[in-house]
């Protein structure tokens, strides 16, 4: 969380790539991080559109 929390400060609109990628280092990946990856990219989403 805290890691994505930064990330997202800097990268306010990632790709799925770009957070499995940041991911990859910080997990286990037996579950392939589905559920986190979507959770993640619609905190992106409704941050942008908070901006908008």
């Amino acid at each position: 969380v805290m890691t994505f929390e930064a990330y997202l400060k800097e990268n306010p609109r990632p790709s799925e790539a770009a957070v499995r990628e940041v991911l990859s280092g910080n997990l286990c990946r037996c579950t392939g991080y589905q559920n986190i990856v979507a959770a993640i990219l619609r905190v992106a989403q409704a941050a942008s559109d908070a901006k908008a």
